[in-house]
């Protein structure tokens, strides 16, 4: 985990050296159509999303993580 300085006070970047994909590459990673990430978005069941600005992203271990966590226990949500 990185650590960022910011005026004396420390701030941990969970997720530095990750990378951040758009709803087509999650939707290509999951393979399922963009319109059933934006359904899970709505019900708060499908990997953790955020926007920035206009911008739904995922961050790709949180994709992966939930992709897991859904072959291990297959009618849970998030």
């Amino acid at each position: 985990m990185s650590t960022i300085t910011h005026r004396g006070a420390s701030l941990e970047t969970p997720h530095a050296g990750d990378e951040l994909l758009s709803m087509q590459e999650v939707a290509d990673i999951v393979r399922v159509p963009i319109a059933t990430l934006r359904y899970w978005r709505h019900l708060g069941s499908g990997p953790q999303s955020f926007r920035i600005g206009r911008s739904v992203r995922y961050w790709r271990s949180d994709v992966l993580q939930w992709l897991e966590k859904q072959s291990s226990h297959p009618h849970s949500t998030r």
